[in-house]
């Protein structure tokens, strides 16, 4: 009678084996065909610069008389698309210029080291060879924190810092190893990223994307989605907040700072965002009732706010 048992049991065991392993090939063949159709549809936009030996994609928009850089946060899939509210907004008035760093939107992947200095350098090497040398810097989230080594090391070129939503180096992310990154590798390869969004909620429903660009943004968003730079990024995170801990705004360097009014988690999220520019001369936070991607939301708030900063400067 054990026995008898003991081989359903075992049967029921293969049975659910071989199931489990019948659908992660299933997901795994659907993802490499679907993956392989996405690549068709895809739209190039923007131009390629040579950096380092790679190609990095920057759109330019508008012809106005000053420069807007904009820098995306962490993960972004498509900087250029991704911010085509808010750039709508700023064309009036300026040049818009969206950076795609490397592993972000339609650049290259690299190799190097995902420290501050080196994606600091990338970017402006990056804008160097296009000869954009004089402009306002406007950073989403991570890429605040690489601005603070940025603005330091050109001071000569950026005119005003712009943060939306920034990360600030006194709340720092929690650390993530090497080791961590494996099973999130795997599950990326065998194609559950794909499962993983279709359960998510749409990030840009009601908001002022057509459909056509949020089709674009799917696309990249399933092509780029824990890709090796990001990861890799994510890993070198914590020692760049602790770099940036002994960083400050230059005082006499203007800057204007987008928050988050509520946020759902950090307490002092505000107080630390102001805690950054209490030596500043020149500078002001505006907070608005949003989400940590307030520019998709209020991009109209975000560039009259820019404007009258701005020209108050004057």
């Amino acid at each position: 009678m054990v026995k008898k048992a003991l081989r359903i049991l075992l049967k029921l065991f293969i049975a659910a084996a071989i199931l489990i392993l019948l659908f992660i090939a299933t997901v795994y063949t659907v993802n490499k065909i679907s993956s392989a159709s996405e690549q068709k549809r895809l739209e190039p936009y923007g131009q390629q610069v040579t950096v380092k030996g790679k190609q990095m994609n920057v759109m330019i928009q508008g012809d106005g008389n000053e420069t807007i850089v904009i820098l995306p946060g962490f993960g972004n899939a498509s900087p250029a698309l991704d911010f085509q509210p808010l750039i709508s907004e700023l064309l009036p008035d300026y040049r818009v210029v969206v950076v795609e760093p490397f592993g972000y939107g339609l650049s290259d992947r690299t190799e190097e080291e995902r420290s501050t200095a080196n994606i600091v350098n990338e970017i402006h090497t990056a804008l160097q060879s296009l000869h954009i040398d004089r402009y306002m810097l406007m950073a989403h989230s991570i890429s605040g924190l690489y601005s603070l080594d940025y603005v330091n090391e050109y001071p000569d070129e950026v005119m005003a810092f712009i943060g939306l939503d920034h990360s600030v180096p006194s709340l720092a992310e929690q650390q993530v190893k090497a080791s961590d990154i494996a099973p999130i590798k795997w599950f990326r390869d065998l194609g559950f990223h794909r499962i993983q969004l279709k359960m998510s909620a749409d990030p840009y429903e009601g908001l002022p994307y057509d459909e056509e660009t949020k089709a674009q943004l799917n696309i990249l968003t399933r092509k780029n989605m824990y890709n090796d730079m990001q990861l890799s990024e994510a890993v070198d995170m914590y020692e760049n907040f602790q770099a940036a801990k002994q960083q400050t705004f230059p005082t006499d360097l203007p800057v204007l700072l987008f928050v988050q009014a509520h946020h759902p988690v950090v307490e002092q999220w505000v107080a630390e965002h102001e805690k950054q520019i209490a030596n500043s001369e020149h500078a002001e936070v505006i907070l608005l009732d949003a989400n940590h991607y307030l520019y998709r939301s209020h991009p109209q708030e975000i560039a009259e706010g820019v404007r009258a900063f701005m020209q108050g400067l004057k």
